[in-house]
């Protein structure tokens, strides 16, 4: 049995201690941009030390790999707003097939700690608060969990951060969580390792990458359909409620 399917939950760990990792996280987040971190992550940085990184890459493979999963990590785990540049680093630093393995695995860890943290601190908070029409919704999201979070997932226009997040009010398993982020964010992670696969070109050309290449109607509509694609389930499951009642 998942833990979140356990009587009891998280409300039995000391207040303080349920809501300690939702504030490291929050300290992380003032830390990056309070130390103006931010002003040296960007294009322009990369721009200035590609050939140092691409030569030190080369020299320290399994390092530079270990350095960039850890890294990823913890900017998913953090919310911090360069996730893009991490994947489009990924696939400049290791080519678009290990550099989309390497920011998939890490993000779905990042993921999943946020996941994890938000669950611990407020989900029986709100499930006490909230009453019966919470548990009913609850119930009727949960039967389907796999099918609505991949459908999240696939769908390019939910923020990262909040899909880490929502899923933590209900009863959503880790498994299923970790399943859901994995599966659904190979398609757009590959679409962006392969824009920094080509990032030499780009910068050589004196040019910023386009980040709205999800936007393509060639590459939205075929993630468009994985996403109808993953909710035939539910349909399937409806239509197959209404003719027992019949």
């Amino acid at each position: 049995m998942d833990e979140a399917a356990r009587p009891g939950g998280s409300s039995d760990v000391p207040r303080w201690r349920r809501f300690l990792p939702v504030a490291v996280i929050v300290a992380g987040i003032v830390a990056y941009f309070a130390l103006g971190l931010h002003r040296y992550v960007s294009f322009d940085t990369l721009r200035k030390h590609r050939a140092e990184l691409v030569a030190w890459v080369a020299d320290h493979r399994m390092l530079a790999m270990g350095v960039f999963f850890v890294g990823y990590v913890l900017i998913i785990a953090f919310s911090l707003p360069i996730g893009t540049l991490g994947t489009l680093l990924g696939g400049f630093l290791f080519g678009i097939v290990m550099g989309t393995a390497l920011s998939v695995i890490a993000a779905t860890v990042g993921a999943t700690i946020v996941f994890l943290a938000a669950r611990g601190a407020f989900a029986d908070v709100l499930r006490q608060r909230a009453g019966g029409w919470f548990a009913r919704m609850e119930d009727g999201l949960n039967r389907h969990a796999f099918s609505y979070l991949l459908f999240l997932r696939f769908v390019p226009v939910f923020p990262f951060w909040l899909i880490n997040i929502a899923p933590a009010f209900f009863r959503v398993s880790t498994r299923t969580f970790a399943a859901t982020t994995f599966l659904g964010i190979i398609p757009g992670t590959a679409v962006y390792a392969s824009v920094g696969a080509g990032l030499d070109k780009v910068f050589d050309m004196g040019r910023t990458p386009d980040l709205d290449t999800l936007r393509d109607p060639n590459l939205l509509l075929p993630l468009v359909a994985l996403a109808v694609l993953s909710l035939v389930p539910v349909v399937w499951s409806r239509l197959r409620t209404r003719r027992e009642r019949v």
